[in-house]
């Protein structure tokens, strides 16, 4: 077995990336109380969700809007604080696992450089992720007539749906899609401006 060719250095990536997931999991389990960031997501959801019906209450009673408002800004000013903190929170195993990581990534990069260490049938004009690959040196179109991926392209796409998988069976999905989600509903709920009456 040669991990530093492919097939093997393919076989060998994902199961890093795998390992890499499941310490990762593990230390989340046990350093981050997830239950109550769980409480805590589904408060700053709901508080983003009422803010839409303070803005709809402008229309209806303006005296009752501006109660409204203000008890929803003196509520957001302090679930802020709870975001920094759960964001925090998250932060507790990548701080574990950081220096090791980028430790045995140094090594790894050295010894596979920018030899492709996985062969893909695909086409690369026809897959724009795989173009975009070639173009910041990931992927070599090349390799007896297919394409191969780099160790920091494959890792990267291993990482990817290895964690979601791990973090789904380690039920801490609400902290790999809440992320998102609160990213993408907490920008939506912020976008929504109060009207000034």
């Amino acid at each position: 077995m040669d991990i530093l060719v492919p097939p093997d250095s393919m076989w060998f990536i994902l199961l890093l990336s795998t390992i890499v997931a499941i310490v990762s999991a593990i230390l989340t389990k046990l350093l981050v109380d997830t239950k109550e960031l769980q409480r805590k997501q589904v408060q700053i959801k709901s508080h983003q969700d009422e803010k839409k019906k303070v803005i709809e209450m402008a229309e209806i009673d303006v005296e009752k809007y501006h109660k409204m408002r203000k008890k929803w800004e003196r509520r957001d000013a302090m679930l802020k604080k709870t975001q920094q903190g759960m964001a925090m929170q998250r932060l507790k195993p990548t701080c574990i696992t950081f220096l090791p990581m980028i430790i045995i990534f140094a090594i790894l990069r050295g010894l596979y450089g920018e030899n492709p260490v996985v062969a893909t049938p695909m086409n690369p004009e026809l897959y724009g992720a795989l173009t975009f690959f070639i173009r910041m040196g990931m992927a070599n179109k090349d390799l007896n007539g297919a394409t191969g991926i780099n160790f920091t392209a494959w890792y990267f796409i291993c990482s990817l749906s290895i964690n979601t998988i791990i973090q789904r069976l380690f039920k801490l999905q609400t902290q790999a899609s809440g992320g998102m989600e609160q990213m993408f509903g907490g920008q939506k709920g912020q976008s929504l401006q109060f009207p000034d009456i």
